[in-house]
């Protein structure tokens, strides 16, 4: 509130009465004339209150002269000029007779003494009182705190005349015409660059605005004994630096006064000033959880990677975190790793010493080694996954995680491929060639295309994108050391890998009836709908959680799991605890031959007949060989059931050739025609044409049709050719289809 020097007592009174409603501000600061106006009783009783006043204050005794108690505790500014004794000792010897040289002194010696100088030229008739010899200046004489003021700035004024005249009036004494009449703008200039050691031996200069260093000294008033009360010195202020004593302010510290409009901020707190307030009055903001405190108003966010410090003053750079050997993670997933990778290469071991028996070559044993490879390869990611991230390592998890799935699933497409394709020769009714490409060499080729499809995708990967290490933060108080690879790094050999399990799914589930001998099919089946469930499971958990590494190393190990527990577990089993069942019988391809005869007006009436002839079903062994065509045959229990179509016997018929009624080689072949010359040599009939046993033929058939048409089959059930056989004949009357 601005008061001025005209303002009533009222005002006054309402300044303190407002002052006095507001509890956190307990300092009013005065800049007054009239000590009347501040000094009164009533109001500085007021308890809790402080009045700092300003230089006009000072230590002037006169202005506490009746009021000593009422200002005790004020706190006063002096103007720091210690006394100047050469001026004192000049003059207190001052005398109205002596100084003469100074016009106005008679007139100050009268005013200063209340009495007229009789026979002076200056003599005052107002004053009744006569001034006599025994007057002297050091009657209650205190010299002014600002004299030395006053005679520093008549030495300013000398200097700065001294150097004008120099600037101006070179090597001339007076003034001369350049300086008559005087400039004031170069008078001030010539202030400005004054520079001289003052009465009390401090530097006097000036600023670019005119104005000298400003020294202050800070009095307090207090009651030093019984109605005695003095000023003493508690601080300073020398050009921009406090020094306080507070410990002689505060005496007693149960008396010290706290004035403030807002408490001090506590640590991780900034001020804000309230809108209309002033600089003094604010609200105490914390700063966030990332953020120290950059200045008393300001709050500043660490960097990414760092953290504030426990003072909130800075940031510190936050821990690099990745995954170690000790931690339960990674060791769980180690465990489990070394626990298949034993498994996979015990597997492994046995299939090689095996190598040569049934249930091995049935199972395509150099697609299973392809298999093999790609599940150790897989449980051996896990060791790249976990290690401390290294360039090295980026490459070898890229490589691990794309190619060990692409392995295991590219034979296993090459495998349910080729028993789908085997399967749907079986289910025609119309003859076909032999399937192409059931080789092992070309079932390799195949497998190899596959593997290589994903090697290029790695490679290209890591043209475009350059394994290298860098730091994640899925937090903003977390730093990982883990490998760059983005999310096309992962979903591209990931998605390829999912196209050869979908494919892998689809051959399993179209071959899941086959034949029991091609039983290696629903273990094949079972192993892609695990699989699949576990790589659904894997997608959201993967990209959807911190946890990227421990859920890729699980995920991969146990895709291996399955598909090492699912496809050769039960295989091992045979091997080591059921021997008996590792014979060839039981892996070869089934005995059912069917063959079909119509002409092509009967066709479609023959169609309509799951079969039109069934040819035999082998039941057992009769212990006798059977010669044709220099092969021979083994010696099986058989029969050979013959169904014709209407046209070929008649309405149709069926005829039945049992092994048991065979009375010898000679008449077996009565009735169709010339027996078969005696063989030059002998061997045993491949896997293929052992199905096609024609042993136990009976010597009756039922007509001369049923005769010709049976001695067509036998000449061409054994040719030299085949693995599967679909021959076609054309009779007088019919056709006749033979398949596999």
């Amino acid at each position: 509130t601005e008061v001025f020097e005209i303002s009533t007592q009222i005002i006054f009174n309402k300044i303190f009465s407002c002052q006095g409603r507001l509890k956190r501000k307990k300092l009013l600061i005065f800049f007054c004339c009239k000590r009347r106006r501040f000094l009164r009783r009533d109001l500085f009783l007021a308890e809790g209150f402080l009045f700092p006043h300003s230089d006009g204050w000072a230590d002037r005794y006169d202005v506490t002269d009746g009021y000593q108690r009422e200002a005790v505790g004020g706190i006063t500014i002096k103007l720091q000029s210690p006394d100047v004794k050469w001026f004192d000792d000049y003059y207190l010897k001052l005398r109205p007779e002596t100084n003469l040289r100074n016009p106005w002194f008679q007139e100050f010696w009268q005013h200063r003494f209340q009495c007229r100088l009789e026979g002076f030229a200056q003599e005052n008739s107002k004053y009744n009182k006569t001034c006599n010899s025994s007057l002297t200046l050091r009657t209650h004489h205190v010299q002014d705190s600002k004299m030395g003021f006053v005679i520093n700035a008549i030495y300013s004024m000398a200097y700065g005349l001294h150097n004008m005249q120099m600037s101006l009036c070179p090597g001339y004494a007076g003034l001369c015409d350049a300086m008559k009449p005087i400039d004031g703008r170069k008078l001030l200039d010539s202030l400005m660059k004054t520079n001289f050691t003052g009465v009390s031996g401090d530097m006097i200069l000036f600023d670019e605005n005119g104005d000298s260093p400003g020294r202050y000294e800070i009095m307090n008033f207090k009651e030093m004994g019984k109605d005695y009360f003095d000023y003493i010195n508690v601080g300073s202020w020398d050009n921009g630096e406090l020094k306080m004593d507070d410990d002689e302010v505060w005496a007693k510290k149960s008396h010290i006064i706290r004035s403030v409009c807002s408490e001090p901020c506590e640590k991780g707190q900034i001020k804000v000033i309230r809108k209309g307030e002033v600089s003094c009055c604010w609200t105490c903001t914390p700063c966030k959880e990332n953020e120290y405190v950059f200045d008393e108003y300001t709050c500043k966010a660490c960097q990414l990677g760092s953290w504030p410090t426990d003072d909130l003053t800075g940031c510190d750079l936050i821990p690099v975190q990745y995954l170690r050997w000790g931690d339960p993670e990674p060791i769980a997933a180690v465990v489990f790793a070394c626990l298949g990778l034993l498994a996979t290469l015990f597997v492994t071991a046995i299939f090689i010493i095996y190598r040569d028996t049934p249930v091995v070559k049935s199972s395509s044993r150099e697609l299973c080694y392809i298999i093999l490879a790609g599940i150790c390869l897989g449980y051996l990611c896990t060791f790249c996954l976990i290690a401390k991230p290294k360039q090295i390592y980026c490459y070898l998890q890229r490589i691990g995680i794309g190619l060990s799935p692409a392995m295991s699933y590219s034979a296993l497409v090459t495998k349910t491929n080729r028993i789908a394709r085997i399967l749907a020769g079986s289910k025609k009714k119309i003859c076909t060639k032999k399937p192409r490409f059931m080789s092992a060499c070309a079932q390799l080729v195949i497998a190899f295309i596959l593997i290589c499809i994903q090697l290029g995708i790695i490679v290209a990967l890591f043209i475009m994108e350059p394994p290298d290490i860098m730091h994640d933060y899925p937090s903003i108080r977390e730093v990982y050391l883990i490998c760059n690879t983005t999310n096309l790094g992962v979903v591209t050999p990931l998605g390829y890998n999912g196209l050869l399990i979908l494919s892998c799914t689809f051959y399993a589930f179209k071959t899941r009836n086959v034949p029991a001998n091609f039983n290696e099919a629903k273990y094949i089946a079972f192993t892609m709908y695990t699989t699949c469930i576990i790589w659904l499971a894997f997608v959201p958990i993967y990209f959807g959680s911190n946890y990227k590494i421990i859920t890729m190393c699980f995920s991969v190990s146990l895709s291996a799991t399955v598909a090492l527990g699912c496809m050769f577990v039960p295989k091992v089993y045979i091997i080591l605890a059921k021997p008996e069942r590792n014979v060839r019988s039981a892996f070869t391809t089934s005995t059912v031959v069917r063959m079909h005869v119509g002409d092509g007006k009967s066709s479609s009436a023959a169609s309509r007949s799951s079969s039109l002839v069934n040819l035999w079903k082998r039941r057992g062994s009769s212990g006798e060989t059977l010669r044709y065509k220099d092969r021979r045959l083994a010696q099986h229990k058989s029969e050979i059931e013959c169904f014709t179509p209407k046209g070929s016997m008649g309405n149709g018929g069926r005829a039945t050739m049992s092994m048991q009624s065979w009375p010898s080689r000679t008449q077996r072949w009565q009735g169709l025609g010339t027996p078969p010359p005696p063989p030059s040599s002998s061997y045993p009939l491949p896997h293929s044409e052992r199905t096609r046993n024609t042993a136990g033929i009976h010597n009756s058939l039922a007509s001369r049709s049923t005769k010709s048409l049976f001695s067509l089959w036998v000449n061409f059930l054994f040719p030299s050719d085949c693995t599967v056989i679909s021959h076609l004949f054309t009779l007088s009357r019919g056709t006749v289809c033979v398949s596999e």
